[in-house]
C-alpha cells in the first residue's frame, strides 16, 4: 500500500478572483532517493493483473467505485495505484498499447508533482495520458499542453478510445476556434492545447470578470447569469505540460500580451519619423549594432545627430529617453531583424518566426512599436496599432496552478532552475532499451558555401547506403541555401520550415524512408517523430546532421533525438561554418579559427573535441547569462505586482 504518495488535488470547480501562485513545501526526499517510485509502480502492475480480468461491467463497476473515493479522498493513496492501474488496463482494452514500465513510471512522477526526463522515443504521449486519465477521474480539469496545433488535434484525436473507456470526455483547443467552442472544449474532463490558447483564454476571463471587481460581486453576476461573467476556465487545477523545458525555461520570459486594436494616426506619423530618421545614421559613427542581443545601442554622436533632427519636429521628439529609444527600435528593425530568419512576409503580412520551434507565429506581434517598422522596412500594410489590456509570462503563470507536472527529454540540464522558479523537482527515467546513437566528430567550414557543399556530398555517401538523412540548420534562409546546393548537385529533398508548415505531417511522415533527404529547422526537433521504413534499420538507421550552433545545449539534443529511438540504430554529427552569425560572434572560436586556418575544401583544422569543448563553454555561459536574465525579470514582476497590491486582486 502507497503511504507517502500525496498528491491531493484541489476541489473541483472554479477559482473566484485571482489565482494564487502555488507554494511548495520543502522536499523530503533527496533528488537521488527514487525507490519509493519502484515500489509503487510494482504496486501498479499488479493491481492491473486484477483489472485485465474483469469484464466490461465489472470493470465500468469498480471504476466508479475507484472515482468515488478519488473525489471523496482526493489524490491520496492506494487510490492512485488503483486508478492509474485502471488507465493501463483501458489503454490496452481500447488502444491496444500494452503500456511500459517506463510511461508508468512518468506518470507516477507527474502526478507526483515533479517533472520527468524521458528519452526520445519512450511514449511521452501515452504517459500523458495516463497521469491526466487519473487527475479527470478525480473530477478536476486537466489541461494537457503540447507544441502546436497539429500535436494538438492529433491527440485528442487518437486518444479519444482511450479516454471514452473510462467515462470521460477529452477536446481540444486550436487556434482557429470561436468562444463558444473554446468554452465546450474547456468543459471537457481533459482538454489539450498549446500553452498560448490556455494563457490568452485565461487573460481574456480576466477581463470578463474585471480584475478589480470583488469575488462576491463576480459570484453575484455568474449566478444572475449576467453577460461577459462566466469563464471559459474551469480554474487552474491541474496541468500536463509536453516538453516542460520549451515553456518554462525557453520560453519563460516571453510577454504573453492581450490587446485591442486602436487607431492612432500620431503614433504611426511618430513612427515614420523615426524609420526616416534611422537611414540616416551611419554604423559604427553613429551607433553600434550587438547582433546577438538584437539591439542597437546609440554613440555619443549618435545621441547628438539625433537631438539635431529632432528639433524642428517637436512634440513627442522633445524626449531625449524617447526618441533614443525608438530611433533605437528603428535601426533595429533595419540591421538586426532579418527577413526568413526572424520573420517571414505572407499575405502581405508579417510573421515571426519562433527561434525555439522554427514555426511562423502568425497573430504574434512585437511590442512598443517595433512590428509596424518592421511592416515599413518590407512595405506590408501597416496594421492597426494595439493597446495592452493585460499580460503574463509563462514563469508567473504555470505557478498558479493546483497541480503541476510534465515531462521532456532535455530537463537535468536546468533542474536547478526548474526547482527554484517553480518547485519543481526533475526524476530522470531509465530507458527501456539500451540507446545504439553513434555520435561521429564534428567539423568546422570556414565560409557557407564550403559548407554546403561539404554536406551536400556527405548527404550523397549516405544517400548511396540506403539511408534517410536529416540535416537541421538555424533560419529559412539557410534551409533554402542548403536545398538549393542539393538540388544543384541533382540530390532529391524535402524542405521542412515555416513556409511549409502545412505539409509537416507528409513530410514527417516520409522522412524516414531510404534515401530521403529532409532540410529542416527546428520544427524537426520537439514532438518529431520520425518513423523507419523496412530496411533502414539494417542499413544503419537515420543520420542527423546538425548544421547550426544553438545557444542550448537542449536544443541540439532535442535534434540529435529524432534518431536511434525506442532501440533503432542511428547516428549524429555536427558541421557548423564559422560565418554562422551566432559563431561568428564567439571570440573564442574566431580565435581558433584563425590559429588553425583552412584546407582546400573550406575545412578549419581543428580537433573535433576541442571544437566540442568550445562550443559547449559558449553555450554554458549563454545558458549562465539568460538564467540570470529570466531570475531579474522575475524578481522585478514580483516587485511590480507588490507595489500595485493596493489596487485590488491582479492577475
Amino acid at each position: 500500500m502507497i503511504h507517502r504518495l500525496d498528491v491531493r488535488a484541489p476541489l473541483p470547480g472554479l477559482v473566484w478572483g485571482a489565482y494564487p501562485e502555488r507554494r511548495e513545501a520543502p522536499r523530503t526526499r533527496w533528488p537521488w532517493q527514487r525507490a519509493p517510485y519502484r515500489r509503487w509502480l510494482a504496486e501498479v502492475r499488479a493491481a492491473a493483473v486484477d483489472w485485465r480480468g474483469l469484464d466490461e461491467t465489472a470493470f465500468g463497476h469498480r471504476l466508479r467505485g475507484v472515482q468515488g473515493r478519488l473525489g471523496r479522498d482526493g489524490m491520496v493513496g492506494e487510490t492512485i495505484v488503483e486508478a492509474l492501474a485502471a488507465a493501463v488496463e483501458a489503454a490496452r482494452r481500447s488502444l491496444a498499447f500494452e503500456a511500459y514500465d517506463t510511461q508508468i513510471y512518468a506518470a507516477l512522477v507527474m502526478l507526483d508533482n515533479r517533472l520527468a526526463e524521458m528519452a526520445t522515443g519512450e511514449g511521452k504521449t501515452l504517459a500523458a495520458a495516463l497521469a491526466a486519465a487519473v487527475g479527470a477521474l478525480a473530477g478536476i480539469p486537466v489541461h494537457v499542453l503540447t507544441a502546436n496545433d497539429y500535436l494538438v488535434a492529433r491527440d485528442a484525436a487518437g486518444l479519444a478510445p482511450f479516454y471514452v473507456s473510462l467515462g470521460l470526455r477529452v477536446a481540444c483547443v486550436t487556434g482557429s476556434m470561436d468562444e463558444t467552442q473554446r468554452r465546450a472544449a474547456y468543459g471537457a474532463s481533459v482538454c489539450y492545447v498549446t500553452a498560448r490558447e490556455l494563457v490568452f483564454d485565461y487573460l481574456r476571463d480576466g477581463q470578463r470578470r474585471g480584475f478589480a471587481r470583488s469575488d462576491l460581486q463576480r459570484r453575484a453576476a455568474a449566478m444572475r447569469g449576467a453577460e461577459g461573467a462566466r469563464s471559459m476556465l474551469r480554474g487552474l487545477c491541474m496541468a500536463v505540460i509536453d516538453e516542460a523545458d520549451s515553456l518554462l525555461i525557453d520560453e519563460a520570459m516571453m510577454p504573453l500580451i492581450l490587446s485591442r486594436q486602436v487607431h492612432d494616426s500620431a503614433a504611426r506619423a511618430f513612427f515614420w519619423q523615426a524609420w526616416s530618421m534611422a537611414g540616416e545614421l551611419q554604423a559604427g559613427e553613429d551607433f553600434r549594432l550587438e547582433a546577438g542581443a538584437m539591439r542597437v545601442e546609440l554613440t555619443a554622436a549618435g545621441r547628438a545627430r539625433l537631438a539635431e533632427r529632432a528639433v524642428p519636429l517637436g512634440g513627442r521628439w522633445r524626449s531625449a529617453r524617447l526618441r533614443e529609444e525608438v530611433a533605437g527600435m528603428a535601426l533595429a528593425a533595419r540591421h538586426a531583424y532579418r527577413r526568413d530568419v526572424h520573420y517571414l512576409v505572407r499575405d502581405g503580412k508579417i510573421e515571426i518566426i519562433d527561434e525555439i520551434t522554427g514555426r511562423a507565429a502568425p497573430g504574434r506581434v512585437w511590442s512598443r512599436g517595433l512590428h509596424g517598422l518592421v511592416e515599413l522596412k518590407e512595405g506590408c500594410r501597416p496594421s492597426p496599432g494595439t493597446e495592452t489590456l493585460a499580460q503574463i509570462t509563462f514563469q508567473r503563470f504555470f505557478p498558479r496552478y493546483h497541480r503541476l507536472g510534465g515531462m521532456s527529454g532535455t530537463l537535468r540540464e536546468a533542474r536547478g532552475e526548474l526547482r527554484e522558479v517553480y518547485g519543481l523537482d526533475v526524476v530522470c527515467i531509465p530507458s527501456r532499451v539500451p540507446g545504439s546513437r553513434k555520435s561521429l566528430p564534428s567539423r568546422l567550414y570556414g565560409a557557407k558555401p564550403a559548407l554546403w557543399d561539404a554536406v551536400t556530398r556527405r548527404v550523397g555517401e549516405f544517400r548511396r547506403q540506403g539511408r534517410p538523412v536529416l540535416i537541421g540548420t538555424a533560419s529559412v534562409a539557410e534551409s533554402e541555401a542548403l536545398s538549393a546546393c542539393l538540388a544543384e548537385a541533382g540530390i532529391a529533398h524535402a524542405v521542412l520550415n515555416a513556409r511549409f508548415d502545412a505539409e509537416e505531417a507528409a513530410i514527417v511522415a516520409r522522412a524516414g524512408e531510404p534515401g530521403r533527404v529532409t532540410v529542416a529547422t527546428n520544427m524537426a526537433g520537439r514532438g518529431t517523430d520520425i518513423p523507419l521504413a523496412a530496411g533502414v534499420a539494417a542499413a544503419g538507421g537515420l543520420h542527423v546532421m546538425c548544421c547550426q550552433f544553438n545557444a542550448s545545449r537542449r536544443i541540439d539534443r532535442q535534434l540529435e533525438g529524432r534518431c536511434a529511438r525506442q532501440g533503432d540504430p542511428g547516428s549524429v554529427e555536427t558541421w557548423i561554418s564559422g560565418a554562422t552569425p551566432r559563431v561568428a560572434e564567439l571570440p573564442l572560436l574566431g580565435a581558433l579559427v584563425r590559429w588553425a586556418g583552412t584546407n582546400e575544401e573550406g575545412r578549419v583544422a581543428v580537433a573535433p573535441r576541442l571544437l566540442r569543448a568550445v562550443l559547449g563553454w559558449h553555450q554554458w555561459r549563454q545558458a549562465r547569462r539568460e538564467r540570470r536574465a529570466r531570475r531579474a525579470m522575475l524578481a522585478a514582476d514580483r516587485e511590480w505586482e507588490r507595489g500595485l497590491s493596493f489596487g485590488g486582486p491582479g492577475e
